[in-house]
């Protein structure tokens, strides 16, 4: 062997990389001109419709509710006077007002939790079924949701109706049951309870068809890493898709408690426009006390503060969103 051979070949050193030119002389992207505004531009449309068809309204709205206003107010023969936070002292320390909110509150709380359980188990019932019993069950759901809340108050009316319901019929066959002429409405919490199922059948569509879209974004991956790991469905479900549909769940959760809030049409029809006092939710007691009492001022303060009870589960959903945002 020669020394030729035995010799280790030298390293060559790399190339040096020409320093990277000075900021100044980088060349520079041209921004389209107007590019602060041109979003504005755009939105200036949308907000110039939500400012008049909500902003005028809402401002006329807090006006009227600390004045004094009613029908001589309404027809020019006085003029309305400012009396302060006197509507507001009035309704706060009205015992009606108390009962009509805690009423508010319990129905809005039953037919969320009805509407979430309902519309997630028929979601993820959805996930299970062949493709065109799926297909059937979305034309259900879809022809269920665009049905007016006028039409579908009607078709509960005549369900439990105490003559001719079909409900109270169906009961009466099952035996020592006898539901033949029974009145849902003679008392407040059964009729509240049919309004509920009433509000709980037209809300629950939407809350089907948003979870179904969120269970997609479910990786397989990781129900089948759970399952392997010994999870049962509960397992799976509780730690693997609760986690994923949390930030639907939130949003899901809070829409329904502004909407069943701030329910009206179901139960003004259902009472044939005259809702009695113990059917009275926040919103038809501040249309009672502005529109069959006369008193528009007091009806307004009713109605603002429903408005801010409802800014506060605003309030509430964004700072669960932004937690969600945080640890994501």
């Amino acid at each position: 062997m020669s020394a030729a051979d035995t010799t280790t070949p030298a390293k060559v050193p790399p190339p040096r990389q020409a320093p990277p030119p000075p900021a100044d002389d980088l060349p520079r992207v041209k921004r389209p001109s107007g590019g602060a505004t041109a979003p504005w531009l755009l939105l200036a449309p949308c907000l110039l419709i939500l400012a008049l068809v909500m902003g005028y309204p809402l401002a006329r709205l807090v006006t009227l509710s600390f004045q004094k206003f009613g029908q001589s107010q309404l027809w020019g023969f006085q003029p309305a006077e400012s009396v302060g936070f006197d509507n507001f002292a009035k309704v706060l320390g009205d015992g009606e007002f108390w009962a009509v909110v805690v009423r508010t509150v319990v129905f809005a709380a039953g037919a969320v939790v009805f509407t979430m359980v309902i519309g997630m188990a028929l979601a993820l019932l959805l996930q299970r079924v062949s493709g065109w019993l799926k297909v059937l069950i979305n034309i259900v759901l879809v022809a269920s949701w665009g049905m007016p809340v006028i039409v579908a108050t009607t078709v509960f009316k005549w369900l439990f109706d105490s003559d001719y319901g079909v409900f109270n019929a169906l009961l009466s066959k099952l035996p020592g049951v006898d539901m033949i002429g029974h009145n849902w409405f003679a008392s407040g919490p059964q009729g509240l309870a049919v309004i509920m199922l009433l509000v709980v059948w037209g809300a629950v569509p939407f809350v089907v068809i948003t979870l179904s879209a969120g269970l997609t974004q479910v990786p397989k991956e990781l129900e089948e890493a759970a399952r392997l790991d010994g999870a049962g469905s509960w397992g799976v479900f509780r730690y693997v898709t609760l986690p994923v549909l949390k930030p639907i769940i939130v949003m899901l959760t809070t829409l329904s408690v502004i909407w069943d809030m701030g329910v009206f049409p179901q139960v003004f029809v259902m009472r044939n426009g005259h809702p009695e006092p113990e059917f009275q939710v926040l919103n038809t007691y501040s249309y009672d006390r502005a529109f069959v009492v006369n008193d528009y001022a007091q009806g307004s303060a009713i109605a603002l503060i429903t408005v801010l009870l409802l800014l506060g589960v605003v309030a509430v959903y964004m700072r669960q969103m932004l937690k969600i945002g945080e640890v994501e």
